[in-house]
């Protein structure tokens, strides 16, 4: 067999480098035009297109990942665990999470007489947020008004039907209904058109409680008139958008007006400065007779403590991470752990492998959870001694000292019990809040025994950050 001659050996290899040039030429186009169309329009969407299925028709693959948020995956302190249950005419659900309460009996005593004594689960993904809240055995103990639908559910064009087109009077409208009320105006979870606007597609905050909390936020700060969705940049919608559910707040006033207790600050220990002035309580301890005070889910509160608010990371960039597709990038809207993402959610910026990632988390949270036990078993202590004291013939007056600071030592523990990454948002926040009650359940034994140290500020004797390091702090975010 004759060899090919070099010019025909030359011939082919030119020929397939065209070839191989042409495709990569041609897949580039092709790319270049994905990225120049995101999407297409296939539908029409305003400004009351409530359904996010008939916005998956225009983003499906943004669509695709809200539809995982039925997914459920237990972390180590965290996500759900599906546990099945026989459905009910009351209550149709077939699964729900496992209970906090039979994982931890104490948090009974911590919230006697009040609803979540009876029924408090881990929270699931988004998708079960409405029905969760629905069939609550909660429900059965008090009469929840329809102000809780402002984080419960897709609420924005009800809000805005209620009031003729003004958002702030629906609202308003709403938070005066019972809960049943309210919740046959909506029909699904948070959805599409809660944080973008239909026209623009650009992030928004629609609902008024956040509207006006974060104005309080910025009046203290020296900013007067801000408007969130006007003068916020895209990257600190990122988290305001999270941030209009995932807070502390309260119902103000007999029309269960929803209120951030915002007024002093975003830590735990101002947000209690604010509810000790306004004497807010949600309700009277049934054992101790301490009027007390129930912490909500204030991821927003402590993220804005930590590194990661301090360095300009945004909730969506951990829990909503970007991912290629094509030559798209996409956020990833099933919204979980970034524990269950740490490729897309924590490698992007750390450049450790993943089992030194988690491993580092696990340590923070161990650690909270270590010294959160140590508070709680403190806090049940206290309970203890003032029923204790209580049924032994002690009088209100001779209470009332020893239940404020239960009420102290309750609400700083709940607030890192109710925030869901177990001090990771904060770490030394958490910790500095859990020594906080501690201290205040200390001083509330004390109190009972006829110890010294009940009332006034902390006491501090070693000297002050300013005297270790001096110099000027950077200003809080």
């Amino acid at each position: 067999m004759k060899r090919l001659s070099i010019p025909i050996v030359t011939a082919v290899f030119a020929a397939i480098a065209v070839v191989a040039v042409t495709a990569l030429l041609i897949n580039i186009f092709t790319r270049q035009q994905e990225a120049r169309n995101p999407y297409y329009r296939v539908v029409e969407l305003t400004d009351e297109t409530v359904d996010p299925a008939i916005w998956g028709k225009n983003f499906p693959l943004q669509y695709d990942s809200y539809k995982r948020t039925v997914d459920q995956a237990r972390t180590r302190y965290g996500g759900s665990e599906a546990v099945p249950r026989e459905p009910t005419l009351k209550d149709p659900r077939a699964i729900v999470a496992q209970s906090r309460l039979e994982e931890d009996p104490r948090l009974k005593t911590m919230w006697a007489g009040y609803a979540f004594a009876v029924d408090f689960r881990e929270e699931r993904g988004h998708a079960f947020m409405l029905d969760d809240q629905t069939f609550t055995e909660r429900q059965d103990v008090v009469q929840q008004p329809g102000t809780c639908m402002q984080c419960h559910a897709s609420v924005y064009v009800a809000y805005k039907k209620l009031g003729g087109g003004d958002l702030t009077r629906g609202f308003e409208i709403m938070n005066q209904m019972k809960y049943q009320e309210a919740r046959k105006l909506v029909s699904h979870p948070v959805a599409c058109i809660d944080c973008h606007d239909p026209s623009t597609l650009q992030l928004r905050v629609t609902r008024p409680g956040f509207l006006e909390g974060i104005q309080k936020v910025k009046a203290a700060q020296g900013i007067t008139n801000y408007d969130v969705n006007r003068d916020a940049t895209r990257q600190e919608m990122r988290g305001y958008v999270c941030g209009q559910c995932h807070v502390e707040y309260y119902f103000k006033g007999p029309e269960k007006r929803l209120t951030y207790p915002w007024d002093k600050g975003l830590k735990a220990d101002q947000i209690l400065a604010y509810y000790e002035e306004t004497g807010f309580k949600d309700w009277t301890h049934a054992l101790s007779g301490a009027p007390t005070l129930k912490a909500q889910h204030p991821e927003f509160e402590m993220w804005n403590q930590g590194i990661h608010a301090r360095s300009g990371v945004a909730c969506a960039d951990c829990h909503m991470p970007y991912q290629r597709v094509g030559a798209m990038k996409v956020s990833d809207h099933a919204v979980r752990s970034p524990l269950l993402n740490v490729n897309r959610a924590c490698q992007t910026c750390h450049r450790w492998s993943e089992q030194e990632l988690r491993q580092r988390v696990h340590t923070i949270q161990d650690r909270t959870f270590q010294i959160r036990n140590v508070a709680m078993d403190a806090l049940v202590a206290l309970i203890g001694d003032i029923k204790k004291a209580k049924d032994g013939g002690a009088s209100d007056a001779d209470l009332d000292t020893p239940r404020r600071h239960q009420r102290r030592a309750q609400f700083l523990l709940d607030f890192i019990e109710a925030e869901n990454s177990m001090g990771f948002h904060a770490d030394q926040e958490a910790v500095r809040v859990l020594a906080l009650s501690l201290d205040e359940s200390r001083r509330g034994q004390a109190s009972l025994s006829g110890g010294r140290l009940t009332e006034g500020e902390h006491t501090q004797t070693g000297p002050t950050p300013q005297e270790v390091s001096p110099g000027v702090a950077p200003q809080e975010k």
